[in-house]
């Protein structure tokens, strides 16, 4: 390989083009209109227009994908995560255009991809698993008859992707449509397509995964475990790596069932193998995912495997390096740093970055695909950017997480650092003893904690504090004053400033009429859920908008008869914009 198209953008694609820089290889970004300034355009050796902003126009663009690379006269492409990355039907693309697939084959995408054939290698390669259905569903009618037989509550997957993009779970037979019609929504606008299949729901697991590298030469490595538990609608926010407090027969069931499913697929390149562990201890066997994972950073660190240079190795048919399962050294904490208000039920919200200032110090590392002035389009996924923290050991690096965590700014639009700053100090997740998060923990259980923690009240607007150093008697004493008070000192006293004039505006349009129910989030209206002229309650569902490749049901704030606006379904929404009234 000489020249690597990278069909992808963001944090990863800049993190792709910076593994071509230490190869000696050269890169291809390609970008879409939102994403003309975008840094990895910047990066990248070369860069390409997708000419378009929707996803679909864009980066799932398969035809243009390729007219570019052949155009750029690249002889490789690397899929990222995302998008097209776990696509069979790209892959063959690829290889049929004569260029190197940085992946595993299409076959092997298609039979793990497939979250229903995945289940099935996982039966001949010996790994638990819970009750599944059969195939995708047809219909919220298959999964009913599903919870039906097996129990509640179940997990409604899209069949063909990933990272809990296109994943609900319903609790209640009430659920189950409305959840499903949500499921196969978002998976068509994640991966482009949007079968699902169902399985029962364990309450309260662990997630926990192996990463594996395999070569075209029959060795496969369990590259080492990471925790990812920390996750709110299904989307992961905090991952670790090792997978802390298991015990010896858990590690050796995944490392053991991982490395056999990868044998009886032929895998080849970085992929993971994921897995639930229930509060009793029970492994299950959850999906493959045939790409290279967010978190794989949380890895690098604690195995001194680059893993993006190893899939360069792998699709140009070198044998992976090491052989062997390597010893794992230290630990280490990935916090995904994502345009969503912790504060607002983790609401995507697109912008401006005004300030971008990264931590730095002993094992800290930033991945990120912005900058300070980067926009944030609303088209595409919330994450920013990712922060990795490594550590002697699980004490340490948390030690340093906090720190580092403290250190960050990220200004201009709302992002989930508040909740990490509170997360690290929470007994359930920084304990010494056991781990005592969940995938559903951040929901159940931590959400009443957050809402009323100090790091979330210091994030909310007219909260900002500025600090300045003073002098007394010689020594430097570190004094915290609100932003606003500052702002007017600054101004001479007069209290003229544009933050304090855009303070009173926004309170003002903010009451300027209790009935309007607004918008939440800038994005696309998707359906309504109440008829116009029905009696709601305060807190029912009455619409569902998405943004950032996410779902969000917005609910009534009072109770009363709702008037809804003009717009239709397929309408762009602005952020505040009055979407109905409530008498």
């Amino acid at each position: 390989m000489n020249k690597i198209l990278i069909a992808n953008r963001g944090e990863i694609a800049v993190r792709i083009a910076r593994a071509c820089r230490d190869a000696d290889l050269n890169s291809v970004a390609v970008y879409s209109e939102p994403d003309a300034d975008a840094m990895h355009v910047r990066l990248a050796d070369e860069a390409y227009a997708l000419e378009g902003a929707s996803s679909e126009q864009t980066y799932l663009n398969r035809a243009r994908l390729i007219e570019i690379a052949e155009r750029a006269g690249a002889d490789a492409v690397h899929p990222g995560y995302g998008f097209l990355s776990e696509n069979a039907d790209f892959a063959q693309d690829v290889i049929d255009a004569g260029l190197i697939w940085i992946g595993p084959t299409p076959e092997v995408i298609r039979g793990l991809g497939n979250k229903v054939t995945a289940r099935e290698i996982a039966v001949k390669a010996g790994a638990p698993l819970v009750p599944g259905s059969d195939g995708p569903v047809a219909d919220a009618d298959a999964v009913r008859a599903f919870a039906e037989e097996q129990g509640l509550p179940v997990a409604i997957k899209a069949a063909f992707g990933g990272g809990g993009r296109g994943m609900r779970i319903a609790r209640e037979m009430d659920d189950i449509e409305d959840a499903f019609e949500s499921a196969s929504r978002e998976a068509t606008a994640a991966f482009g397509r949007g079968e699902c299949f169902v399985e029962r729901f364990l309450d309260k697991p662990r997630h926990v995964e192996a990463q594996v590298l395999a070569d075209t030469q029959g060795n496969v490595v369990i590259v080492g475990t990471r925790d990812c538990s920390l996750q709110r609608r299904n989307q992961k926010l905090v991952e670790e790596a090792p997978a802390p407090f298991l015990s010896d027969e858990q590690h050796e069931r995944i490392y053991a069932s991982a490395r056999e499913i990868c044998r009886q697929a032929g895998y080849t390149s970085a992929g993971t193998v994921e897995y639930l562990v229930g509060a009793d201890g029970e492994v299950s066997f959850l999906e493959v995912n045939t790409r290279l994972q967010v978190e794989h950073p949380v890895t690098e660190l604690t195995s001194g495997v680059d893993l993006v240079l190893q899939q360069f190795r792998i699709a140009d048919g070198l044998e992976v390096e090491p052989k062997k399962d390597p010893e794992p050294r230290g630990h280490a904490f990935e916090f995904r740093l994502n345009a969503e208000d912790p504060g607002h039920g983790f609401l995507p919200c697109p912008g401006v970055v005004e300030a971008f200032e990264a931590p730095t110090g002993p094992g800290i590392r930033v991945d990120s695909g912005v900058r300070s002035g980067s926009a944030v389009p609303d088209a595409y996924d919330s994450l920013l950017a990712k922060l990795i923290v490594y550590g002697a050991d699980r004490a340490q690096a948390l030690r340093r997480a906090r720190s580092a965590l403290d250190e960050l700014v990220i200004t201009g639009v709302p992002t989930v650092i508040p909740f990490h700053r509170a997360v690290v100090k929470a007994s359930d997740f920084s304990g010494a003893e056991s781990l005592g998060v969940h995938t559903t923990w951040i929901e159940n259980e931590f959400s009443e904690s957050l809402a009323n923690s100090p790091e979330l009240a210091a994030a909310a607007p007219g909260a900002e504090r500025e600090t300045l150093t003073v002098d007394i008697n010689g020594k430097a004493v570190q004094l915290g004053l609100p932003a606003s008070l500052l702002a007017v000192l600054r101004s001479g006293g007069g209290g003229n400033t544009q933050g304090a004039r855009s303070g009173q505006a926004n309170a003002k349009s903010e009451v300027a009429d209790d009935r309007e129910l607004v918008s939440p989030i800038e994005g696309n209206l998707v359906k309504w859920l109440v008829e116009d002229g029905a009696s709601v309650e305060e807190g029912d569902a009455v619409a569902v908008l998405e943004a950032m490749k996410m779902e969000t049901k917005v609910a009534a704030h009072r109770s009363g008869t709702l008037s809804r606006e003009a717009q239709e379904p397929g309408t762009r929404i602005a952020r505040a914009q009055v979407l109905a009234t409530i008498d």
